[in-house]
């Protein structure tokens, strides 16, 4: 890991502690950095073992061939498996998780790492000014359990109308009724007060518990969220509407990604007929023009290129930015853009043309009278490592999911659709871009040195306790694209998500950011002095500070992704123009090949979108399963 500002005690407590989670079955993917630490105390051997990769067979055949292991692929890869006459590999461009991938606190840092495949979108003309380059960072998980693995474990499966919206649409089966059962299914709910709710399951392989680390903040937040007029909600419950503290994917105050939750507890026990392959990124599918049928792939392996085949399917599970580039890369796709980069024509379809996600706006940030209450990384201490580690104790800090606290979710004053569907998401934040001083949050968002030293360095050292309301909008107007740039399989698709194209979609984030503020006057907060920072956005000084088009250039300068991207491969009927996939999953007009992760999902949800990417795992390996059976 880059730049991390620990402490000497705590970077020597997590290379003494190593061997221990070796032991129990943790891995790692080889950071050179921890390497090093673990050269120096004689445990390089012992990682290799524990670390040691398949190595492929060239030209070996299997009955699926799953490309991709974030959360829809692992997911799959693990119910397909559990016919042990169906032989299943499992490709995964990356490594495996490490020490820091189980740490929540950590979170931030994670986008940092090899662990991240690192895509900027081309700059942007309208939002993320504050970025260097005009250039919003859109970071991807590059590991086992893929972006599952570095995101920030917000629980949130979305709107009962959204999955409504998709069935009407021409999606049989995709309705809430209908989709609710494989959320269930994955989940393995500990969360206080709802034992007894059919909304949440206790025995899938998925861990869903309640965050035990609380600070004096988020109780003063969620107690002013209620007295601004929002009720208490179980936010994947009956109603979204209201305030709830945050519900996230880890067990026992460790994260609890897809690898961990469906790869790692089989792994061992499937090595007959699961054969799980890191640092094998696939570079083509490979595909019988005539037939339009998939019986392969070709991927690279320790620089040497290495071709699988399959007897059934080739299913793309590589995400919202990978399985399009794939698609394309083997002549599936828009034919303009396939021309102009020399790819042979296969199949037309609209892969990449549509691109949704959730803007975000970073701020705003409230300053307290409390003390110790925001956690800065670099004041962690060696006796917190050794209660969350050795001790195993959940409620240190280090169980903090990157800070998130408490979720609101809001109607506003404008919005046209149904009361009961929310328009607006605030994410309580312990603490800011100051959290880290600037070695991870700012690096990670691609944030210009002005934005950090100008707004937060003075908060950073003076370790003043903050926290920051983020404001994220669930149903943007603004469409962006993706496409490919030339033929080499190993470069970056070209990104442009169009934040604030529609002018509606930043009246919508002031909306959100002037109920946050209206939050903070209540008396909950100003019981601890709650009050904004009052320090000009670079780029937006010019204007009254707090004023709406203060906040409007706000807006457009602390642009900010969740990682929510959806619709690259979207999911809809044969008679719909815009359709890459079939409500089966199965890429329109090709055979033995299927999308399932995120791309499918054909407009941006109520949610964020790791709850959903395992819901549609789940959902895709019961079809598949009843194709074939």
């Amino acid at each position: 890991m880059q730049s991390i500002m620990w402490s000497p005690q705590f970077r020597l407590t997590c290379c003494l502690l190593m061997p221990l989670f070796l032991l129990s079955g943790v891995q790692t993917n080889g950071n050179q950095r921890l390497l090093d630490q673990l050269q120096q105390v004689g445990l390089v051997n012992l990682l290799e073992q524990a670390t040691r990769p398949n190595v492929p067979q060239d030209l070996a055949t299997y009955d699926f061939i799953v490309v991709g292991a974030g959360a829809a692929g692992c997911t799959l890869a693990a119910r397909l498996s559990e016919d042990p006459s169906w032989k299943v590999a499992l490709l995964e461009a990356g490594g495996v998780e490490n020490i820091a991938h189980l740490t929540p606190v950590l979170a931030g840092y994670l986008q940092q790492t090899a662990s991240n495949w690192g895509y900027h979108s081309v700059p942007q003309r309208l939002s993320c000014l504050g970025m260097n380059n005009q250039e919003c960072a859109l970071p991807r998980g590059k590991v086992l359990g893929g972006t599952s693995s570095i995101n920030y474990m917000i629980y949130n499966r979305g709107n009962r109308r959204d999955f409504d919206g998709w069935a009407s649409a021409g999606n049989p089966g995709w309705s809430y009724a209908e989709v609710l059962p494989y959320f269930l299914r994955s989940e393995s709910a500990q969360l206080q007060g709802l034992e007894q709710s059919p909304y949440h399951n206790h025995s899938g392989p998925l861990s869903v518990e309640d965050v035990r680390y609380r600070t004096q903040l988020v109780h003063a937040f969620v107690e002013a969220s209620v007295e601004a007029g929002l009720p208490r909600t179980d936010y994947n419950g009956e109603s979204q509407l209201g305030v709830s503290y945050v519900q996230a994917t880890t067990r026992n105050g460790r994260r609890h990604s897809a690898y961990s939750a469906y790869i790692q507890p089989v792994r061992d026990y499937r090595k007959s007929n699961l054969h799980i392959y890191t640092f094998s990124q696939v570079t083509r599918l490979l595909i019988d023009a005539e037939t339009k049928s998939a019986y392969g792939v070709e991927f690279r392996y320790n620089s040497r290129a290495y071709t699988f085949k399959a007897r059934k399917e080739v299913i793309l599970s590589a995400g919202a930015f990978n399985s399009p580039q794939l698609l394309m890369l083997s002549g599936i796709g828009p034919a303009d853009n396939l021309k102009a980069i020399g790819v042979p024509l296969v199949h037309a379809l609209p892969v990449g043309k549509r691109l949704y996600d959730h803007m975000c706006h970073f701020g705003p940030t409230f300053v307290t009278n409390t003390t110790g209450q925001t956690t800065f990384t670099s004041r962690v201490t060696a006796a917190e490592v050794l209660s969350y580690l050795l001790a195993g104790n959940p409620a240190t800090k280090l169980s903090s999911i990157g800070g998130v606290e408490a979720l609101a979710f809001l109607k506003t004053g404008r919005s046209t659709l149904p009361q009961d569907w929310p328009d607006i998401e605030l994410i309580m934040v312990l603490g800011s871009l100051a959290s880290d001083e600037g070695t991870a949050l700012k690096l990670g968002a691609n944030f210009k040195d002005e934005i950090y030293d100008r707004m937060y360095r003075q908060l950073a050292q003076a370790r003043q306790d903050h926290f920051t309301l983020l404001v994220m909008q669930f149903h943007p107007q603004s469409v962006g694209r993706l496409w490919l740039r030339d033929r080499n399989p190993l470069g970056w698709p070209k990104i442009d998500p169009k934040y604030c194209v529609a002018e509606e979609d930043v009246e919508y984030i002031l909306d959100g950011i002037k109920e946050a503020i209206r939050i903070s006057k209540m008396p909950a907060l100003q019981s601890i002095g709650a009050r904004l920072l009052e320090r000009p956005v670079p780029g937006c000084e010019s204007l009254a500070f707090a004023s709406d088009d203060y906040w409007r250039c706000s807006i457009r300068t602390l642009s900010y992704t969740l990682h929510h991207q959806v619709a690259t491969c979207r999911m809809g009927p044969a008679s719909d123009p815009t359709a890459v996939v079939s409500p089966q999953l199965r890429v329109h007009g090709m055979r033995r090949l299927r999308v399932v992760d995120t791309s499918i999902i054909p407009v941006p949800p109520t949610a964020h979108t790791n709850a959903a990417a395992f819901m549609i795992g789940e959902k895709a390996a019961d079809m598949i399963r009843s194709d074939w059976s």
